[in-house]
């Protein structure tokens, strides 16, 4: 075996030449979908890296890629390999002792340990030689493998392309890590260069053959071209439920505008539907519905946890930082102290439990009092619950938050109140109270918790992104700037902040507003819980449902052993653009995102494109994740929560050495584990505005372009004068629904 160093001078040649037009590493990554970790999972479309292509032939090209259920023997062996380095390089706390030279670059950091693993070198010498003469950067690393491996300049790219797709979910996070965190590229530890480089390592030295690969992927991109396109079974779905909805849409009025006794604005999720549809039958309450970050796209830092994360759509970059300080008599240095007491204990346990010498002391020092907490948490989740909180509290006592608006400017907070009450069509009739509505999930041992949360609040829950809105618009500055340009907002009218937990519908208001209207509408709250939680557990139990319905929900969302604690956003077919009026009446069975939108009060359409370019392609993005993982669980989804084992605290793996997982666990989208409760349908959305304003904003916008196009998304028009629907083709004409 040639050292790596005999290739560096005509590597050097080959990279300087005038004929190189693209960068291999970088243009292998495109078909790559990013993976966020546990801490803040988001759902991507897994064949996202293809959405370039109509959808037929991503599907087809997308099942040769990632759907192989049997690899070659040698790339299964590459991939153990490259595994067992993974779980100790991306590690992020779950290991006792951290890998060495883990602040290096992550290539250097593994070139310096690799010679150590007999695994890789068999104690051959001249491999041993090799590994220790590798080229000091990643990039001389993959293009001195691609020369020693005889990959030809013209199959560099798909050779590398295939280094990623047999093992895509570990590629997803490198993605991740080197695109979507921020983080400027030269400054990142982890590069897409680096992971390449130790993948293609490996496999020069497991598999020197490893060429075929090329030849393997022609045949199976011939054998998934036979195949029948599952895009034929997803149409059909898709008419027996998008065409129906669309008649019921076009049929509906408008009402007459009146003041009712309470506004609430939820979250878009398809979870609010249901919920603010109970709240409606309650009482005389107007619901809108807006993306859950509420229009601010902000960094959020806990000055008592001394954590910061990113409160917004990972579409956008945060603006401004709002810091959270325990509010009233409690001082922060002393609620920290607090804290870090019961960060302690929970460290110390940890340290424990997974150290390699203590695990077996801890299991005869605590045994019987861990046998007597599982069964409690196992028969008694409720009590189990209620004495993990009391224990907590008493280390660390409870306190309400107060929030710093000192980064965001009063002409920003003035732009940020106006174009959040304009979008959502909230510009007149105001009712004396606005409750704003973020939202989060409540589960117990659940590693896909935050998939249940707001996905745009970035996988977190949107409570403080309400506080925020909400004082912004009480702050009488920003009121004055709206009545100045046509928002005039009563003296009486005052914003809540409130958090839905969609788990338990249970619903918190911030703030300390005991009037009677509050309180009417917390009753109004409740029933609209007790209803709601009736209508889910019917989903989930299939038929059975008691007086104790709410009761039920609460309990799912404390037992540790429950697999569906709810149903999350499984059923999802549809985005609604427009007002309330045209889906007040109907029963949505919780399968429609709903954003408020009035065209009236956006004449140029920037609103409008806003909703479209932004909250519409999150939609999307939930859509296929769900789309795929029940379509293939395996290939696209996480696999059965029961089986699965949490590697790294960052990601999912099924066994004790498989590839990421990335998506949906099976319990997410299946009833049983052959009964799909998910049904495999596109994103539909209807729009009411005029269809000019429709066709304006795709000319402009090469996003949505593609998403139509390539038939990713369909979308549907209701003219509001005529009330005729009609249907965009792929070539950007329109027919008519009837």
């Amino acid at each position: 075996m040639k050292t790596a160093r005999n290739y560096e001078h005509e590597i050097t040649m080959q990279n300087n030449e005038a004929t190189e037009a693209l960068n291999p590493v970088s243009e292998s990554f495109k078909t790559i979908a990013p993976f966020w970790p546990l801490k803040n999972l988001i759902a991507v479309n897994p064949l996202q890296g293809l959405e370039d292509l109509p959808i037929e032939d991503a599907l087809n090209i997308g099942a040769a890629y990632f759907e192989q259920s049997e690899l070659p023997r040698e790339i299964d062996d590459v991939n153990r390999e490259t595994i067992k380095w993974l779980q100790v390089l991306f590690d992020d706390g779950q290991a006792s002792i951290p890998m060495p030279f883990k602040e290096s670059v992550l290539y250097t950091a593994w070139r310096h340990l690799a010679v150590y693993d007999a695994k890789l070198h068999n104690n051959d010498e001249q491999k041993i030689n090799w590994l220790k003469t590798l080229p000091q950067t990643a990039e001389l690393a993959v293009s001195a493998c691609l020369l020693g491996l005889g990959i030809a300049k013209k199959d560099h790219i798909q050779f590398l392309t295939l280094m990623l797709t047999t093992l895509p979910g570990w590629a997803g996070h490198v993605k991740y890590r080197t695109e979507w965190t921020g983080v400027d590229a030269n400054h990142s530890p982890v590069r897409q260069a680096d992971y390449l480089a130790i993948r293609l390592i490996i496999t020069t030295l497991l598999w020197p053959e490893s060429k075929e690969l090329l030849l393997w992927h022609e045949c199976a991109l011939e054998k998934s071209k036979a195949n029948p396109c599952a895009l034929e079974k997803i149409t059909t779905l898709e008419d027996s439920y998008h065409l129906p909805l669309l008649e019921k849409l076009s049929a509906q009025t408008r009402h007459v505008p009146h003041t009712p006794k309470a506004q609430l604005v939820f979250c878009i999720d398809v979870r609010s539907e249901p919920f603010r549809k109970a709240l409606e039958a309650a009482d005389d309450y107007q619901t809108f519905g807006f993306a859950g970050f509420f229009g601010i796209p902000v960094r959020i830092t806990d000055t008592v946890k001394g954590e910061s994360y990113a409160s917004c759509p990972v579409l956008l970059s945060p603006k401004h930082e709002v810091k959270e300080y325990p509010c009233g008599h409690q001082k922060c240095e002393h609620v920290s102290k607090e804290h870090e007491r019961l960060i302690g204990f929970k460290r110390l346990y940890q340290l424990l439990k997974y150290n390699f010498t203590t695990p077996f002391a801890l299991v005869e020092s605590l045994g019987f009092a861990s046998g007597v907490w599982m069964g409690l948490r196992s028969f008694s989740p409720k009590l189990a619950s209620r004495l993990k909180k009391t224990a907590t509290e008493t280390i660390k006592k409870s306190y309400d938050v107060t929030l710093s608006l000192e980064d965001i400017t009063l002409t920003e907070q003035c732009s940020y109140a106006q174009n959040a009450l304009t979008m959502m069509g909230l510009t007149h009739h105001f009712a004396p109270i606005v409750v704003l509505c973020g939202h989060g999930s409540t589960t117990q041992n659940n590693a896909y918790a935050t998939a249940l949360d707001c996905g745009a609040c970035g996988g977190r829950h949107g409570g403080s992104n309400a506080k925020i809105l909400a004082a912004i618009l009480n702050c009488s500055k920003v009121r004055s700037h709206l009545h100045k340009n046509g928002i005039d907002i009563p003296e009486t009218t005052r914003f809540v902040a409130a958090e839905h937990n969609t788990t338990t519908d249970e619903m918190t208001i911030y703030g300390r507003r005991d009037c009677p209207d509050v309180q009417k509408l917390k009753e109004n709250l409740e029933k609209a819980r007790i209803t709601n939680s009736a209508t889910r557990l019917e989903k989930m139990q299939k038929g059975i449902v008691t007086s104790k319905s709410a009761l039920k929900t609460k309990l799912r969302s404390q037992d540790w052993a429950q697999v569906r604690p709810e149903w999350g956003l499984a059923g999802n077919a549809a985005f609604i653009v427009g007002p309330r009026d045209i889906t007040a009446s109907l029963d949505l069975e919780g399968r429609c995102f709903l954003h408020s939108y009035d065209y009236t009060n956006d004449p140029a359409g920037t609103s409008l494109t806003t909703i479209l370019t932004a909250p519409m392609v999150v939609a999307q993005w939930i859509n296929t994740q769900y789309l795929f993982s029940t379509m293939n669980n395996v290939a696209y989804g996480g696999g059965s929560k029961i089986t699965k084992n949490i590697t790294g605290k960052m990601g999912i793996m099924q066994g004790n050495a498989s590839d990421l997982m990335t998506g949906l666990p099976l319990q997410s989208v299946f009833s049983s584990d052959t009964d799909a409760y998910h049904q495999t349908l596109r994103l539909m959305t209807v729009v009411y505005a005029p269809m000019d304003m429709l066709d304006s904003i795709i000319k402009a916008q090469p996003v949505l372009q593609k998403l139509f196009r390539n038939g990713w998304v369909k979308l549907a028009c209701i003219e509001p004068d005529t009330q005729k629907t009609y249907l965009l083709n792929r070539d950007f004409t329109w027919k008519s629904n009837r």
